[in-house]
C-alpha cells in the first residue's frame, strides 16, 4: 500500500476520476443522498488516497488549508474508505496521515463536518464536538475540530 498526495493541477484525468467515481459510489449511491459532490473545492485541495499494489483506490480524503472551508482552520473533508476495503482500520490509517501532512504544513488546528454516526471515529483521532447535530442533505452532521 502506498499514499499518493497530490493538488487538484497534479491529479492525471484517470486519477481524477477514480477519486471522484469513489465518492460518488459512496456519499450518492450507497448513502442514497442526491447532492452536488462537485462543490468548487477540489481545485484548492490537496488529495490523499491510499492505493494497493495494483493502483486501486482503497481510502480517500481532500485536506483544505485554512480559509477554504474555515476562517479559523484547515479542513479534511470527503473521508471515504472503498466498501470492498473497510473492516481493516484504513480509515485511521488514512486520517492520521492527513493530520501528519497538515501539521508538517505547519496548520495549527483542523476542523471537520462529520456525519453524526463518524463522531466516536473521530473522537478516537483526538478531534472535540463544537456544535449540534444539524442536517446537511438530509444527513446528520456536526462539526467537530482538534488542535495540532
Amino acid at each position: 500500500m502506498e499514499f499518493k498526495l497530490k493538488t487538484f493541477h497534479e491529479l492525471s484525468p484517470e486519477q481524477l476520476y477514480q477519486l471522484l467515481r469513489l465518492r460518488q459510489e459512496v456519499f450518492v449511491l450507497e448513502q442514497s443522498c442526491l447532492y452536488q459532490d462537485l462543490d468548487d473545492k477540489d481545485q484548492a485541495a490537496q488529495h490523499l488516497w491510499l492505493e494497493d499494489e495494483a493502483g486501486q483506490i482503497l481510502a480517500e480524503c481532500r485536506l483544505l488549508q485554512k480559509g477554504v472551508s474555515f476562517d479559523d482552520a484547515a479542513s479534511i473533508g470527503r473521508v471515504i474508505t472503498a466498501p470492498f476495503a473497510r473492516k481493516q482500520g484504513l480509515g485511521q490509517v488514512l486520517l492520521e496521515e492527513a493530520l501528519r501532512v497538515l501539521k508538517m504544513q505547519e496548520e495549527k488546528k483542523v476542523k471537520i463536518e462529520a456525519q453524526y454516526y463518524a463522531k466516536v471515529f473521530y473522537e478516537k483521532l483526538g478531534f472535540k464536538q463544537i456544535s449540534d447535530i444539524f442536517l446537511e442533505d438530509e444527513i446528520e452532521h456536526i462539526q467537530m475540530e482538534l488542535d495540532l
